[in-house]
């Protein structure tokens, strides 16, 4: 069998929709001859006959008609490849800074609207932030103040939340109320100045005690160390969410309120390119609030989805 052109399986599905070979052919923009005679190429190729035609009417065969389904989904298939590789090939990559989380599901979020390039560079939330705003990133994953939006002239859209919880010495896996927690805060601004703000407000808010410290050990084993040291539940910043627990230590949720951590996806507010809107559109579109906004749960103040 002679190999089938799109093209061919176009003017077939001309033709079966207007029944009439004039009629496809100024749809076609071809003249009446050379669309006949594609339809008999076509037919020959792939041997079957697909039209019954005389002077007065044109019906689908029996073939044809059976046919018609399968090349209509063909055509529109070849058409959607076309149009996503358009896409890629006529934007430029959309770069991506994080902190120490992305959605699970990045890639099929995104894969249809741009060609995303994440930043290798992991920093802190501020850091990023400002990355954005200077033109270093189009996009960040990162926690971010109202203040800091206003500030760095950027947007912001929610899409994803931490449940924080507090680590302690022992087996009571129970729950805590914050006041009977820990929260540390390290004198390391550069490095912790978001989660710094964070736990600050947390302790003004709800009661939890601060407690300073100066060797970087908000995570970490630094932090492991604090815990068996303080005795008391020390709540667990995001960067530690997903580390495994050392031997004698458990976790515990943090109650009354339940405190979260909010993630967004900033960009300028003054971004002009398509692909990164649209990247933060993919990315928040359809997420739901993470129960940030429940009747228990806490966001510190300054917060952009604070209510």
């Amino acid at each position: 069998m002679a190999s089938v052109e799109l093209r061919q399986l176009r003017y077939f599905l001309a033709v079966a929709e207007e029944l009439n070979f004039g009629r496809a052919a100024d749809r076609l923009l071809i003249a009446g001859p050379s669309l006949s005679q594609q339809i008999k190429a076509l037919e020959r190729d792939l041997g079957v006959k697909l039209f019954d035609r005389n002077r007065r009417s044109v019906a689908l065969t029996q073939a044809g008609a059976a046919l018609l389904p399968h090349t209509r989904a063909l055509v529109e298939r070849a058409d959607d490849l076309k149009r996503r590789a358009g896409r890629l090939a006529g934007s430029e990559p959309v770069r991506l800074g994080y902190v120490n989380w992305l959605p699970p599901d990045l890639s099929a979020r995104t894969a249809e609207v741009a060609q995303l390039r994440i930043d290798a560079w992991v920093a802190p939330s501020h850091t990023q932030a400002a990355r954005v705003a200077d033109g270093s990133l189009d996009v960040a994953v990162c926690w971010i103040r109202s203040e800091d939006l206003e500030r760095l002239g950027l947007e912001a859209r929610l899409i994803g939340a931490d449940r924080l919880y507090a680590v302690a010495a022992g087996d009571d896996d129970s729950e805590v109320r914050v006041q009977d927690t820990i929260v540390l805060i390290d004198d390391d601004i550069t490095s912790w100045a978001s989660w710094n703000d964070f736990a600050e407000r947390l302790s003004q808010d709800t009661g939890a005690q601060a407690v300073r410290i100066a060797d970087g050990g908000v995570t970490g084993p630094a932090f492991f160390d604090h815990v068996r040291r303080i005795r008391r539940p020390v709540v667990n910043c995001p960067k530690g969410q997903t580390t495994l627990l050392p031997p004698g230590l458990v976790c515990r949720p943090v109650v009354a309120p339940t405190v979260h951590w909010a993630w967004s996806v900033v960009h300028r507010r003054a971004e002009e390119r398509p692909a990164v809107r649209a990247v933060a559109d993919a990315l928040a579109d359809g997420v739901g609030d993470f129960g940030i906004h429940a009747s228990d749960a806490w966001l510190p103040e300054g917060d952009p989805y604070r209510r």
